[in-house]
């Protein structure tokens, strides 16, 4: 069965100049976002290129320790999923982040929402011989940019390519090797957010609490369909789907996510940058 309820997520990215323990950061921006996900959660490292994860069922302040932190490295590059229990859920595959390898280079991909025709991609993938380990969207998600990338002289090009295909809610976050790209559906239908730190450092998330957990200052919601590049050039949007359908919020983020601002605060946020070696 594939997950097609309830896949409210939360969604993490980081960005740094310059390499530094992009793990806590994405600790502290995941345990601010546990009330979206508390099945599984998961965090990605992206040093020149090689990806380092963990990612496993439980909460964030379960399954990373301080010495897990440790293991991850640093780096520049960093994303973070924490997971909503939803049908097919006991299914590890189906934790993020998702790591892709191609020929094209490695990536990292993290997912909040659902394609309403993951279905029919992924039989239309699995007719031309791809092989699927999980039940989740986000594997149609990645084999479509994939498919792109391999005829695209970049990954934005590719994400820019795909995005016609996908049809339903995403806001999703791509690490590769270079860059973090975040991009939102046409509808805006799961929130995405953009801020940045006193130290250059640029955070992608599915809620500006996230952004107050690392210090970093709110800028602005990414629109709907926009692409946002980021990379040691800046940040860069790509408009190409934006203003192409109605903006259509889920009801669902402003009734069973609502929650107030002291769930972070004080003693919660103490503890959390306790955990993370801070």
């Amino acid at each position: 069965m594939f997950d097609s309820v309830h896949e409210e997520c939360g969604v993490f990215g980081i960005f740094q100049p310059h390499q530094t323990n992009s793990a806590s950061l994405t600790y502290l921006g995941l345990y601010a976002l546990q009330h979206r996900g508390q099945e599984s959660c998961g965090i990605a490292v992206c040093d020149d290129g090689i990806i380092t994860q963990k990612k496993e069922n439980g909460l964030v302040s379960e399954v990373f320790t301080p010495e897990v932190l440790q293991s991850l490295g640093k780096g520049t590059i960093a994303v973070g999923h924490v997971r909503y229990s939803t049908t097919g859920g006991n299914n590890p595959n189906n934790i993020q982040p998702l790591v892709i390898r191609h020929i094209k280079g490695n990536a990292a991909l993290v997912h909040n929402g659902n394609l309403t025709n993951a279905t029919e991609l992924r039989r239309n993938f699995e007719l031309s011989g791809a092989i699927f380990q999980g039940s989740s969207d986000t594997e149609a998600i990645a084999y479509t940019i994939v498919q792109q990338r391999l005829k695209s002289t970049s990954t934005e090009q590719a994400v820019e390519k795909a995005m016609p295909c996908l049809v339903g809610a995403y806001s999703c976050i791509l690490m590769t090797a270079q860059k973090l790209i975040a991009f939102r559906d046409p509808n805006g239908f799961r929130p995405l957010c953009i801020g940045r730190r006193s130290d250059g450092a640029i955070i992608i998330a599915s809620e500006s609490c996230a952004l107050d957990a690392v210090g970093a200052t709110f800028e602005r919601d990414i629109d709907a369909g926009e692409i946002i590049v980021i990379s040691k050039d800046g940040v860069q949007s790509i408009r190409t789907h934006c203003n192409r359908a109605k903006e259509t919020h889920c009801i669902f983020e402003y009734i069973y996510f609502s929650r107030p601002d002291s769930v972070i605060d004080g003693i919660s946020v103490h503890h959390a940058r306790l955990q993370a070696g801070k």
